[in-house]
């Protein structure tokens, strides 16, 4: 029996043992932000905002929310509580790299 000239494996190491070309970039840590939605307000109106006020949002309610690191969007996601904490579940993950990821 012969093997396969190629071979997937599970670690990031390259074929000749070396650490993987991203494996430094993994451990980068990056501000996250979770946009609930955007609108527009003028500046007086803005100057105005007390307690209780509402400001009209774009997005409909019960769309998703939108993940984003560094300005660009990463991911979608819904609001979740857990335990005693707000979190985010993620929905969907828009595929910016083509096909293949």
């Amino acid at each position: 029996m012969s093997s396969s000239p190629t071979s997937s494996s599970s670690s990031s190491a390259d074929a000749d043992g070396a650490p993987g070309v991203f494996d430094s970039l993994a451990d980068i840590v990056c501000e996250v932000w979770v946009l609930l939605g955007t609108g527009t307000v003028s500046v007086r109106r803005c100057l105005a905002l007390q307690r209780q006020s509402v400001l009209r949002l774009d997005q409909s309610a019960g769309e998703d929310l939108q993940v984003q690191a560094n300005g660009s969007l990463i991911a979608r996601g819904e609001v979740v509580i857990v335990e005693d904490s707000t979190a985010i579940r993620i929905t969907d993950i828009p595929n910016a790299a083509g096909p293949e990821r």
